[in-house]
Formats: C-alpha cells, structure tokens, sequence
C-alpha cells in the first residue's frame, strides 16, 4: 500500500483523532482540511501560497482534468505534482460528484455514466475503471472510487439504488488499480441509518486504503447531516483514515472531527472569499460592508494572519468595491488561512485533552 494511516492520540473528551497520513509525496497532519483545486489550481492562488499557510493535501478533479487539458497531457508533462508544481500530496474526487451534478446532461447504469461535456457537448463514458485509470495517469496520491451520490431531496428507494450502484462498481474500481494506487472507498446511503451501516460495513470489508463518507453535503440540512457522521464515523476501519467529502463549515468540521473523521474538503471558503465574505473568530463577515470604510485595522483583532496582515479593513473594501482581482486573493489567503489555524488548534486541542476549550472558542466563527 503506497499510503499509510499512523495513529498518534484520541481526544479524552469525544472520539476526535490525531493521526498522521503518510504518502509518497509527504506526511499529512490529521485531522486535516483539503483546499479544493478543482482544475488543478485553487482559485486566486499559487502553490507557493498553500505551502507557506502551511496546507499538506489539496484536492482535484478527475472529470474536469479529464476533459482539460486531459489526462495524457499531465501525463506525458510528468505528472499532477510537476503540472501544478506542488510538492505535497494530492487527492482526487473520482468523477463521482458530476454523476449527480450534471444529472441533466448524463446517463447512468450499471456500467457507467455518460457526461455530455460543459465545454463542447462531446460525449464521455466514465465507468469505474476509466476513473482509476485517469487518476493513475495524473500521478496522484489518493485516488477515490466513482460512486453515485443521490441528490437531496431524494426517497430511500433511490437513496438505496444509488447504494447499489456505489457497491456494485466498488470491486471494479479496485480490480482497475495501478501497482502500489491508493484507493478511497465511498459510503453512501443518504439520510438513512440502515442504508449507512450496510454500506459502511461492506465498504470498510474491502481492501481500499482509506473509506469517505459520501452525500452528506449535497443539500440537507444540518440537523439531518450530523446524525448520519455520528453514526457512520466510528463504524469505519480505525487503522485507515477517515474522510467527510464536500463538509466544510467550521462548525460542522469541528462536529465531524469530534465523530472520529480525519479529512475534509470544501468549496466554501475560496468561494466566500470571491464573493467578499471572511471568516473570523466572530462568525462570517462582509468585506465590503459600509461599516469598514475608514477601518484603518484588521476586521478582527482575533483572525490577523501572517499573509494578510499589512492590509487593513479599509483597503480590503476598497479593493472588492472597486472590482479589482487582489481583493480575491487576499480574501481567499485570508480565509484559508483561518482554515490551516483552526486545524492546527484541533490537532493541538486532541493531543493536550483541551476540546471543551477549542469547542467554545470557534462557537461563533
């Protein structure tokens, strides 16, 4: 197995766990959140940048890489890592998320999904086999299965077709493995406890290297999601790690982490920061608000980070009013930066036994 999960402490206070991901383009520090870099980049920003907040993993996507520039394109450049030129770790989501996504432009069986792609309407057949092999051809280091995630609202018979597809292809994404291809496999379910604890135990049965828990972020809402990773997380393989596809509220993620789940990934805060929303230890902020004109500080003393912290307030604001590109930037160093030090504090809090501490200190952000 090219990747392997080191268990480190267990929080006293709830089933939280610090672990460590070892993988062949170096060690993840868990519990662990991914930047999303859907197309190879995360949006505003270099690799430079993610190394300096001090990010381990980040994630891609196999459909978009796929149909630009292609697989064999990266490959013949000599991987994902050298494309992007990012030294660290690498996971993609398999396609898996499009196959719900893009329901008005696919057609699904049991062999595969169709796409019509977004750019030209071309047609493209991403069958389990096809998605592990794209993932092995881009070089990264976790590669997850194609799954079909059911959307929300849907009925328990079609959350447990979708259940059935998901173990029906789990085999055939495993038997399609390059030597030494680290695997993800997915749970899935929807909302229901007997669907989740089947799929739990037949995923976690098979030799993948770690195992996800899938559409829990496709719509429900909160009081629906934090039964279902409650009552997933800890039926999942202790020695593998643990991932919460798509979850990225620091809410939801300090819930998750206190479940016994050790990955997470999340639009939401590059996308926030694009639409002028920050994050701070006193909750969700609006950068351009009228408020902050003539704010010649940081918009809270609490959330000042080393990549932003010679710009004031006023600027900031200046910069999203006047429409100009480094108000995007800045406000996604600023929010990913949020994200790398609230992580740090949850791995520092598991360690020392000081959850009810951390728990009470991010209750407004």
């Amino acid at each position: 197995m090219s990747i392997k999960y080191e268990f480190i402490a267990e929080c006293p206070h709830t089933k939280a766990r610090r672990g460590r991901l070892h993988t062949p383009h170096g060690t993840v520090e868990l519990p662990a959140f991914m930047p999303v870099g859907t197309r190879a980049t995360v949006k505003t920003l270099g690799s430079e940048d993610l190394e300096q907040i001090g990010f381990d993993l980040v994630l891609s996507n196999t459909y978009h890489l796929a149909l630009r520039p292609g697989e064999d394109v990266i490959e013949r450049l000599g991987g994902i890592h050298k494309f992007m030129s990012w030294n660290g770790p690498v996971l993609t989501d398999s396609g898996g998320y499009q196959v719900m996504s893009l329901a008005d432009s696919r057609e699904i069986t049991d062999h595969g999904a169709t796409f019509k792609s977004h750019l030209d309407g071309s047609e493209m057949l991403l069958t389990p086999e096809k998605s592990i092999e794209i993932q092995g051809k881009l070089g990264v280091d976790i590669s997850m299965m194609l799954h079909e995630c059911p959307p929300f609202p849907c009925t328990k018979d079609e959350a447990a077709e979708a259940m059935r597809r998901t173990h029906l292809w789990a085999p055939r994404n495993l038997s399609a493995r390059k030597e030494d291809q680290a695997v993800f496999g997915i749970v899935q379910g929807g909302v229901h406890e007997d669907l989740r604890r089947e799929s739990a135990e037949y995923i976690s049965s098979l030799d993948f290297a770690g195992v996800a828990i899938g559409g829990v972020s496709v719509g429900e809402p909160t009081e629906m999601q934090y039964p279902v990773v409650q009552m997933t997380a800890p039926l999942l393989p202790k020695e593998k790690a643990r991932y919460l596809m798509g979850v990225g509220h620091p809410g939801d993620i300090i819930h998750a982490v206190g479940c016994g789940v050790d990955l997470f990934d999340c639009v939401l805060p590059t996308r926030m920061a694009r639409h002028h929303t920050l994050y701070t230890m006193n909750g969700r902020i609006n950068a351009q608000a009228k408020q902050w004109e003539e704010h010649n500080g940081p918009y809270d003393e609490g959330s000042v980070f080393p990549a932003t912290q010679r710009y004031t307030a006023a600027y900031m604001r200046h910069l999203f009013k006047t429409g100009e590109f480094l108000a995007q930037r800045l406000a996604t160093l600023h929010n990913l930066s949020f994200y790398g030090r609230m992580m740090e504090e949850i791995r520092t809090a598991i360690e020392e036994g000081t959850w009810p501490d951390l728990q009470v200190k991010y209750g407004n952000a």
